[in-house]
């Protein structure tokens, strides 16, 4: 993995995906090794603490608020696993990136939701994305696809690798002073392809958290 810096503002311009910062490249060398890389990195504790998932899905599972504005979409579409720890992780993983775009939208990395949907390497993902978005004094508005989901979990079964397509085509960033939505032509850099690892808390059921995230940019299989 080649470790992505982060790039000038421009290219946040150019592009509202979550690509700032990732562990990523174009081959994670995952194909064929039925190891998940970063598996079983234990969980810290949140610093909101979560109830059971016996909260309904929708703006607060496990409690938590992830709601976010009237003029900012994140499409899921993708088929649950059968697997139950699988299912659970790919519905956090989903409430990790709108715990992000909460966050860009509330212009803070204090929100509960991201510290009860992220850990170690992923909350510090999480915290850089948000800080950059705050810095450029942007939010995001539009809406961004994740499609063609798989799972794959770790033999301990602590950990989880959810990974998915997204298209941000029709996804933006937007100035907050002036409100200007920065528009920009489709193209190859609106397709990306995402890994994160989602590690079991092991005092909360049901929740998990994304302790890694890997990032593959100009993903042309997801077009």
């Amino acid at each position: 993995m080649k470790r992505r810096t982060l790039p000038v503002a421009a290219a946040l311009v150019a592009s509202a995906a979550l690509l700032l910062t990732a562990c990523g490249g174009e081959d994670d060398g995952s194909k064929g090794n039925d190891k998940i890389a970063g598996a079983d990195q234990g969980s810290a504790t949140p610093s909101a603490s979560a109830s059971a998932s016996g909260a309904p899905a929708g703006d607060k599972p496990d409690g938590v608020d992830v709601s976010l504005p009237k003029d900012l979409t994140m499409v899921f579409d993708w088929d649950k696993p059968k697997d139950k720890n699988e299912a659970a992780a790919m519905d956090d993983a989903a409430n990790f990136l709108r715990a992000i775009y909460r966050g860009i939208d509330k212009q803070t990395t204090k929100d509960a939701a991201l510290t009860t949907y992220a850990t170690g390497d992923g909350l510090h993902y999480g915290e850089v994305q948000i800080n950059a978005w705050i810095k450029g004094g942007w939010t995001a508005t539009g809406t961004e696809r994740h499609y063609e989901a798989t799972t794959r979990s770790a033999s301990s079964g602590s950990s989880v690798e959810v990974a998915f397509c997204v298209d941000s085509t029709k996804f933006y960033g937007k100035e907050i002073k002036t409100g200007k939505v920065l528009k920009t032509e489709p193209s190859i850099k609106d397709f990306d392809y995402f890994k994160i690892i989602m590690t079991k808390f092991p005092t909360a059921e049901g929740l998990w958290q994304a302790s890694k995230v890997y990032v593959q940019t100009k993903a042309a299989k997801c077009q």
